[in-house]
């Protein structure tokens, strides 16, 4: 084994060889390809800004995000900073509806089975969305739970600070002492309820799940299955000549 690799350089139209001494371990070869405009411009020419990306100011960039969200965060006070209630829907697809996670928005059955009207939804940190539609009656009724969970822990701050008549539509305005005391939420709003126990939970494999061939019991189950509408009508014939005899 050499620990010599030999490469191929183009120079002045001609090829020439030259040796290039073996990395260690898993490392790459050492070819690299300086095919970057590290100064050309626009057209390729050799004048112009430097074009190669560096990140020097990474540090200072994650301070500029946390002080934008913070500034985010008391401009849109008390409101919480998660934005939005979301509804949990299933994944599409059968690879992976058996999965929940946060959908657009709640739908208008869903609303209308919480008693929110539409438009009122919108104002209250509700997400909607008009063009879904519930095919599963257990999600239309977890979403509405969902809505009126959301009802009973919302703090409801009336449009005009100082006016001492509060509010009263589907949701009334929360009292002084409510609003006073009220803090912003950090976060996700009601965020997706952890998932409950595995289905098949872990055991240990004993000598008669060894000896047992899965394989076949699947296919005999599978071969029943499909030969029971047949089995059913070759009974019914046998039975049927046995009562022309």
């Amino acid at each position: 084994f050499s620990p010599l690799r030999f490469t191929e350089v183009r120079r002045a139209g001609r090829r020439e060889t030259k040796a290039v001494k073996m990395v260690k371990h898993n490392n790459v070869v050492p070819n690299q390809h300086f095919h970057k405009k590290w100064a050309g411009g626009a057209n390729g020419h050799s004048r112009g800004p430097l074009h190669v990306v560096s990140w020097f100011d990474q540090a200072a960039k994650k301070k500029v995000r946390r002080m934008k969200r913070a500034a985010k965060a008391a401009a849109m006070a008390p409101r919480p900073t998660g934005g939005l209630l979301k509804p949990v829907v299933h994944c599409p697809t059968v690879k992976y509806n058996m999965k929940q996670r946060l959908g657009r928005g709640f739908s208008k059955d869903e609303l209308k089975g919480a008693g929110i009207p539409l438009k009122f939804a919108k104002t209250i940190g509700i997400a909607v969305d008009n063009r879904r539609v519930n095919k599963s009656v257990e999600t239309l009724q977890n979403n509405i739970e969902r809505l009126k969970e959301y009802k009973g822990k919302l703090i409801l701050f009336p449009r005009q600070r100082h006016s001492k008549q509060l509010a009263k539509g589907p949701i009334a305005d929360s009292p002084a002492d409510v609003t006073g005391a009220a803090q912003q939420l950090q976060g996700t709003v009601m965020p997706l309820p952890a998932s409950g126990p595995l289905a098949c939970p872990t055991m240990k494999i004993t000598p008669e799940m060894k000896e047992t061939c899965v394989h076949s019991v699947l296919r005999l189950a599978r071969n029943e299955k499909r030969m029971k509408g047949i089995r059913i009508e070759m009974k019914k014939k046998k039975e049927a000549a046995k009562k022309k005899k």
